[in-house]
């Protein structure tokens, strides 16, 4: 008799593919994988352990940065926002000033909840592009978005390239096996393509199926003499959920063991928290990890933005700072970048919130970075400087910083200056 937890044909698994049918299988819900058609989809692991990797941390929503990394004494900046918009100059809620050179004249301060951030510029551990994003113009988060992640440049460019740059960055490593996770409960488009990846949001029940190893020897029958790509991805799949589950500490009682932070590192239970703690215990198997992809929500702060910002930052910035205090064994390997579809207009509007804008601001962390410095070109934000005369205008692509961490090949059609975010 066919116990009921496993009674999920093969035929279903290839027609809904593995990200439907495991998550039919109690216990695997949270286990999904990126469609193969770049690279990946071998079953035996292939990534080269202690290789460099690169942590992608995308705020999604649309963060106002201009909240976050703030020119405080600007007159067209105090002009344009109330108080409680705005990073305070003076009083017990001051912004941490930053030392920069990027634009004289200007004090640039973080917000006072991004504290933990200020001490690792300050180390010269990490580096802010300010006025960073896309070239197109759009406002919609779902097609900026979409081209961050394909890593193009404009609208017309999508239906030319079917792959996430992440995917191509990947293929042309020869990156397969467990190269690359995200922690979330699906893959973002910037992996599609690269039918390895994992999406993996939480170790701390394990991964392995209900019913321990027989339950396992009945999903690989499953695909057992299958050909194609959703076959191939599934055995990668479950192949790499294997050698993860495998590395997990347990208890005597078969529980995964609670995780033990390094460095005096304290992830908060949230969504921040929650993802780079995965990554940072992934990182410790040395399984080979080239990618991982954390998505933080929360941006779209169209009102009542004071709070929920603020909210928002602390979390970011205490889960950023707890990540790289964990990784300290590896900081000569790792490198993290944090970004945003696009950043908010420049004036509030009337329900304590902003808008949709266009430029933003990029963090580039790590201990091969160049850091303590803002790079990229201060626009300015006087009317005649801003784009469309309303928001932030972009100078530095996005493109830009990325091509510095993965090679600019990964972005067809794109050349452009290097910033030196690198040492």
């Amino acid at each position: 008799m066919t116990h009921p937890s496993f009674a999920v044909t093969r035929r279903l698994l290839l027609q809904g593919g593995l990200a439907t049918g495991l998550s039919l299988i109690p216990g695997l819900p949270h286990v999904a994988y990126a469609a193969g058609g770049v690279a990946g989809g071998g079953a035996a692991p292939a990534a080269v352990a202690g290789a460099e990797t690169l942590v992608v941390v995308f705020l999604r929503g649309g963060a106002d940065t201009l909240n976050l990394v703030a020119p405080v004494d600007d007159p067209d900046y105090r002009a344009a926002r109330p108080p409680e918009l705005r990073v305070a100059e003076d009083g017990p809620t001051a912004g941490v000033r930053l030392a920069q050179s990027l634009a004289s004249g200007i004090d640039f301060r973080l917000h006072p909840e991004a504290a933990p951030l200020a001490e690792l510029y300050q180390g010269g551990n990490l580096a802010i592009i300010h006025a960073a994003g896309l070239s197109d113009g759009t406002r919609s988060h779902f097609v900026a978005q979409d081209l961050m992640e394909r890593g193009v440049g404009g609208e017309a460019e999508l239906s030319r390239v079917g792959a996430g740059w992440a995917a191509r960055w990947l293929a042309e490593n020869g990156v397969s096996g467990v190269g690359a996770i995200s922690a979330a409960s699906n893959t973002p488009a910037a992996l599609m393509g690269y039918g390895s990846a994992l999406a993996v949001a939480d170790l701390r029940s394990g991964l392995a199926p209900p019913g321990g190893a027989q339950a396992a020897d009945v999903l690989a029958g499953l695909f057992r003499g299958a050909d194609g790509p959703y076959a191939n991805a599934a055995r990668s799949a479950l192949s790499g959920l294997s050698t993860i589950d495998g590395q997990l500490p347990r208890l005597p009682d078969g529980k995964v063991a609670p995780y033990a932070a390094e460095g005096g590192a304290v992830y908060e239970e949230n969504e921040a928290g929650r993802g780079l703690q995965t990554v940072a215990r992934l990182l410790k198997m040395d399984i080979g990890l080239r990618l991982a992809w954390v998505d933080v929500g929360g941006w779209d702060t169209h009102e009542h933005q004071p709070g929920r910002f603020s909210n928002a930052v602390r979390q970011l910035s205490r889960a950023l700072a707890a990540f790289y205090a964990d990784s300290h064994r590896d900081h000569g390997r790792v490198t993290m970048v944090v970004l945003s579809e696009f950043g908010r207009r420049l004036r509030g509007n009337k329900s304590q919130g902003t808008d949709h804008g266009h430029g933003g601001a990029m963090l580039v962390m790590g201990g091969r970075v160049a850091g303590g410095r803002m790079l990229g070109q201060w626009p300015g934000l006087a009317s005649h400087q801003l784009d469309r005369g309303v928001d932030l205008a972009v100078t530095t692509d996005y493109r830009a910083v990325l091509a510095e961490l993965v090679g600019a090949s990964v972005f067809p059609n794109w050349t452009g200056r290097r910033l030196g975010v690198l040492a």
